[in-house]
């Protein structure tokens, strides 16, 4: 309880604290989201086709990952190693990729009117390392107010699927790495996950029924895009 208390009080102190990001954001940050074999990777690339068509600068990238160490770290999260690695290593792991990658790619490619196309985000933790792992969203906040302060993608796209045609998909194309290795029980929790979020941050966080045909899953992808765009 004391932990928690601790926690909670850390939370609220860095919600309060003056943003410490010295930058001009002028790129737009764009984040994919959503259980395995729902579509991101073909998806991200439609987006970027999409951005370039009517020349806007961007580049995509993806977590854990998008920096030669957050990639090391990223070999360490989805590898099958021996040694079992513990909830709160792994999520210490993604928010150690995470702090490399906002600091040597995001906010830089940001600061220099690039958007930013990541495939996953801080929702990601909420999904897989909180209701996947059963790490309180408490502790997940304090991490992701330590690392990012208070920002957020502009727009969160998160493609939606079943649990058992996800993973069917998913382990068809490669073997398995060690989160698609976890059972159906774990991934409905991710899935249900997403779906809160997407309610509790509505306007910021897009959901695409990702069991549709590809042409109708990007005609909605499409909509999304122009109804933002045409926003900034």
């Amino acid at each position: 309880m004391k932990t928690q208390n601790r926690l909670t009080n850390l939370g609220i102190l860095l919600d309060n604290h003056v943003d410490m990001d010295q930058y001009e954001r002028t790129g737009m940050f764009i984040t994919l989201e959503g259980i395995e074999g729902v579509g991101k990777t073909t998806n991200i690339q439609y987006i970027s086709e999409w951005l370039t068509a009517r020349d806007i600068k961007h580049v995509i990238t993806r977590e854990p990952g998008g920096t030669p160490l957050a990639e090391d770290i990223r070999s360490l999260l989805l590898g099958t190693q021996t040694e079992e690695i513990m909830p709160m290593t792994e999520l210490f792991l993604v928010f150690a990729s995470r702090t490399q990658h906002l600091e040597q790619l995001i906010k830089p490619s940001l600061a220099n009117a690039t958007w930013v196309l990541c495939d996953r985000f801080t929702d990601a933790s909420y999904a897989y390392q909180g209701a996947g792992r059963g790490i309180s969203n408490t502790t997940i906040k304090c991490l992701e107010s330590l690392t990012q302060q208070k920002m957020q993608p502009d727009l969160t796209i998160i493609f939606d699927l079943p649990v058992v045609d996800g993973l069917r998909r998913a382990r068809g194309r490669s073997a398995p790495d060690r989160f698609e290795r976890e059972d159906v029980g774990f991934f409905d929790r991710v899935r249900e996950n997403y779906l809160l979020r997407a309610k509790c941050f509505s306007k910021r966080c897009k959901i695409i029924d990702a069991s549709k045909p590809l042409k109708d899953v990007q005609a909605q992808l499409n909509k999304i895009l122009i109804e933002f765009t045409d926003q900034e």
